[in-house]
């Protein structure tokens, strides 16, 4: 895999692969971000809040991004919704004058698309639930791929509550497995 450079985006959030975000942008120097990025894509990266002062309190597992839509707000803000492309791991990062910063990542192998295996359906009803009880969330998905392992455990990962660092963990996974099987286990538990 190519290594890229990319603004980063520190949020505290996660966003995967086919995950859609829209973000508020009020700071001068992520405009500029906005405003130079060619290809319109830069990395969100999770915030680190043992380190909030540190140049580096961003962990490594990142998603790169592309905007798909802009909108000016009613306060006047720019605001602009994103698409996940690909998970990237953050291998070096530096600090522009005005405070953006950059990194140097990896893009790191998506996992594979796959139907969810008879005892997970359970898995894209409860996400299913999760959307009718949040319908600003399920409007960023008109098309949802409830069948899709990948696809559920992704959308799972970015709404779970579960602490950053086993977030990390599981989203630099080589699949989805340790995703479903906590997700299994968790639903188990809670029935």
């Amino acid at each position: 895999m190519i290594p890229m450079t990319l603004v980063l985006f520190p949020l505290s959030a996660h966003l995967l692969p086919g995950g859609i975000m829209p973000l508020r942008i009020f700071e001068p120097r992520y405009q500029r971000m906005i405003a130079e990025s060619r290809e319109r894509e830069f990395a969100l990266c999770m915030l680190d809040p043992r380190q909030p002062d540190a140049l580096r309190n961003m962990y490594p597992i990142a998603t790169r991004v592309r905007i798909i839509d802009f909108d000016l707000l009613p306060d006047g803000l720019l605001g602009i919704t994103v698409l996940g492309v690909e998970r990237v791991r953050i291998t070096d990062l530096w600090q522009e004058e005005d405070g953006l910063r950059v990194g140097e990542v990896e893009p790191l192998p998506p996992w594979q698309s796959g139907r969810l295996q008879a005892d997970q359906y359970s898995l894209a009803k409860a996400l299913q639930d999760v959307f009718n009880d949040y319908p600003e969330y399920a409007a960023l998905y008109p098309e949802p791929d409830w069948e899709d392992a990948s696809w559920v455990a992704q959308r799972w990962l970015e709404v779970l509550p579960i602490p950053v660092e086993q977030k990390q963990w599981l989203v630099a996974a080589k699949d989805n497995q340790p995703t479903l099987s906590l997700l299994s286990g968790l639903l188990v538990a809670s029935h």
